[in-house]
């Protein structure tokens, strides 16, 4: 019991630790923070929080790194940081904290298309977890196009009792922000597909560099570079790199610290302890636990089309999550039988052999015992 317990409590923390960060980079950004300088200071704050955890954990298996390794990192940090959390911030800026999240749940289908591209997955369309895979990916992406592109009518929530004097304040101050229900959610989408190249490439990073703090930690310090040249090109202003606003204070260390690091550390003991695809069931968790924490604290409207269109997000998640582990089962059924045939195999070679030993051994003795007799007969 008490083995279950900790993975689901430190997944449901891993999740109100994402719902955070969404909802102070969503005020941060509405309080005149650039996205694009939010996302500088996560990588370097991430960095800074990871660095102490990849040198002790990992520095007595820490393999040697090379300069082709340093290059797939570097591919890590221009896809997984740059291209992902870019798009995702100012898809953010431009849509709602609710929205976001949706969007992010059609990581699953997206990743798969593009295994499916580059030879890593396959499209069975005979076998039921094959289809499952390719019907939730229909799915996934049919409910991000209704999503994005049908509101429809409101669905009366009433109001929230919850008035948070420094919110509310910031809100009304900055009431000439606008939302782009397009923009918003194309950039979101581009984000998804940059963290699904991301999953291709780290995959094989992972198997000839097993050392995820070490990588994270490169990866993040690369990416706060990257981002902090690209932020500098947009962002002039020294103002505008200032952290004296309380808010764009909270938000670079809540994304940084609990967004990155944190939540990372706990994921990834998560899926030693309960494999991966435990963990992918929780994500839809962070949609629900957004939306509360937006209808109640940032006053968002929760239109039909969002909330259809977030159902069919989650449906089709859950349908290629199914399909993805019954091929798992399968393969490890497989590799079973395999071992099972090859120790039979084995099994069968050695009785053969003794056998063969036997035969031979025996036709020795008669061979002696019968020139034995003919040499008594002889003499």
């Amino acid at each position: 019991m008490a083995g279950d317990l900790v993975p689901f409590l430190l997944m449901v923390l891993t999740q109100v630790c994402y719902a955070g960060m969404n909802i102070t980079s969503k005020l941060a950004m509405e309080s005149g923070m650039n996205p694009l300088v939010l996302v500088a200071y996560r990588q370097i704050f991430a960095t800074l929080a990871i660095v102490p955890f990849g040198y002790l954990m990992e520095r007595k298996t820490r393999p040697k790194i090379t300069l082709h390794i340093l290059f797939q990192i570097f591919l890590c940090s221009m896809t997984g940081v740059v291209a992902n959390q870019v798009f995702y911030f100012i898809g953010l800026k431009n849509s709602t904290a609710t929205i976001s999240c949706a969007l992010t749940n059609i990581l699953p289908a997206v990743t798969f298309v593009l295994a499916v591209l580059f030879r890593q997955e396959t499209a069975e369309t005979m076998k039921k977890p094959g289809l499952a895979k390719i019907v939730g990916t229909i799915i996934c992406v049919g409910g991000a196009m209704l999503l994005s592109f049908y509101h429809g009518h409101t669905i009366g929530l009433g109001g929230s009792n919850i008035h948070w004097t420094y919110i509310d304040t910031l809100r009304d101050s900055n009431s000439s922000t606008k939302s782009n229900f397009i923009l918003g959610p194309l950039f979101l989408m581009l984000s998804t597909v940059g963290w699904a190249l991301w999953f291709i490439i780290q995959a094989r990073l992972s198997e000839k560099f097993p050392a995820p703090y070490t990588s994270t930690a490169l990866m993040c310090f690369m990416a706060s570079i990257e981002c902090g040249a690209i932020g500098l090109l947009v962002e002039h202003n020294i103002s505008g790199w200032s952290l004296q606003n309380p808010m764009w204070l909270v938000a670079s260390l809540f994304a940084g610290i609990l967004g990155s690091a944190l939540a990372f550390f706990l994921t990834s003991w998560t899926i030693q302890t309960k494999g991966p695809l435990y963990a992918s069931v929780f994500s839809p968790l962070l949609l629900i636990i957004v939306a509360i924490f937006s209808w109640a604290l940032l006053r968002e409207t929760l239109y039909f089309g969002t909330a259809v269109g977030s159902v069919c997000i989650v449906v089709g998640l859950y349908a290629v999550l199914w399909g993805k582990n019954k091929e798992m089962k399968q393969g490890h059924a497989n590799e079973d039988e395999m071992s099972i045939a090859a120790e039979e195999d084995d099994d069968q070679k050695r009785d053969l052999e003794l056998q063969s030993y036997d035969v031979l051994h025996h036709s020795n003795g008669n061979y002696q015992v019968s020139r034995g007799d003919k040499q008594a007969q002889f003499q």
